[in-house]
């Protein structure tokens, strides 16, 4: 590794011990090596902090720091200062990169020195690593920005990749906008340069019940809309805030049926039988009445797999 790393990898962790070593590994084995893996443990209560010394001395890239918790928005923004590459790649302790990221990414961004901040399309996995579904992202930048101005994660955080010197130009995460400090970054990068995503999956990403997204749904969407009404006043522009369904379930039995139906659907659209199988029954579970439950875990068990390749 040279001594300015070309990238440089962000992981914040906090209470990530049964996800983060999978998490690095998957930084480790990237095709492309010159990167350095900046971590902060931001004062995890858990096992996350001697797992992350146990990697960092096999491995000289990680650079390992550990301190009382500051909340998520701070600790970005730490690690974003402590870099030294050329491109900040961001991955939280709870996804995982698939080998070609960093390479595929980079290869971009060198290709098309306007853009600012690339994202990808990405994979959704449960907690246990069982695959639901692929998700389509928009690919251009005037796309990705409509859809940001009224509130739409038009680029995932775990994908990203961004050039530093305008991250820090512009002065990287708002720390009065967490869990939206993301979404207010890209409109913000979208400013002075085009964003973009490529459309091959790049990254899984972990839907869990102790994700940032999961606890803070309602609070995410308030911080989104400030950031997106500020982001009007910048630009000049009259915005529309658009309402969404919430993308996680919450604790009463309706909402957690329709999720368990949901995923149990993606995966079996996505060609994977026995995690369609495992929502059928949980959906059943939790609504034995409804006839949902039912008919999903019917054709789960029964019914040919659609092709792996077709549209979810």
């Amino acid at each position: 590794m040279s001594a300015s790393p070309t990238v440089s990898v962000l992981m914040p962790v906090y209470n990530s011990e049964r996800y983060v070593a999978q998490a690095i590994e998957s930084i480790l084995n990237q095709t492309f090596s010159d990167f350095e893996l900046l971590i902060i443990n931001d004062g995890s209560t858990d096992r996350s902090l001697s797992i992350l010394q146990r990697y960092a001395a096999q491995d000289p890239r990680i650079r390992l720091f550990s301190r009382e918790n500051q909340g998520i928005a701070r600790t970005r923004n730490e690690l974003l200062h402590r870099a030294t590459g050329e491109f900040i790649a961001v991955l939280d302790s709870d996804d995982i990169a698939l080998p070609d990221r960093l390479a595929r990414q980079l290869q971009f961004l060198r290709q098309h020195p306007e853009v600012v901040c690339l994202g990808s399309a990405y994979q959704i996995m449960d907690s246990a690593g069982r695959v639901l579904t692929a998700l389509p992202v928009p690919l251009d930048d005037a796309e990705i920005q409509r859809l940001a101005l009224a509130g739409h994660a038009s680029i995932f955080q775990s994908c990203v990749m961004m050039r530093r010197a305008v991250v820090l130009d512009i002065g990287g995460y708002n720390n009065a906008l967490p869990p939206a400090e993301d979404l207010d970054l890209w409109l913000r990068l979208g400013e002075v340069g085009q964003l973009a995503n490529l459309p091959e999956v790049l990254v899984q990403y972990r839907v869990h019940a102790n994700s940032v997204s999961e606890r803070d749904c309602a609070f995410q969407r308030q911080q989104a809309y400030e950031a997106c009404r500020q982001a009007w006043q910048r630009r000049g522009i009259t915005g529309q805030f658009e309402a969404t369904e919430p993308w996680r379930p919450g604790k009463d039995r309706a909402s957690q049926h329709r999720f368990w139906l949901q995923y149990g659907w993606w995966a079996f659209n996505s060609g994977e039988r026995q995690t369609a199988i495992h929502y059928g029954m949980k959906a059943i579970q939790t609504l034995p009445l409804q006839p949902a439950g039912w008919t999903l875990l019917r054709c789960a068990l029964l019914k040919p797999l659609p092709h792996p390749e077709a549209d979810h």
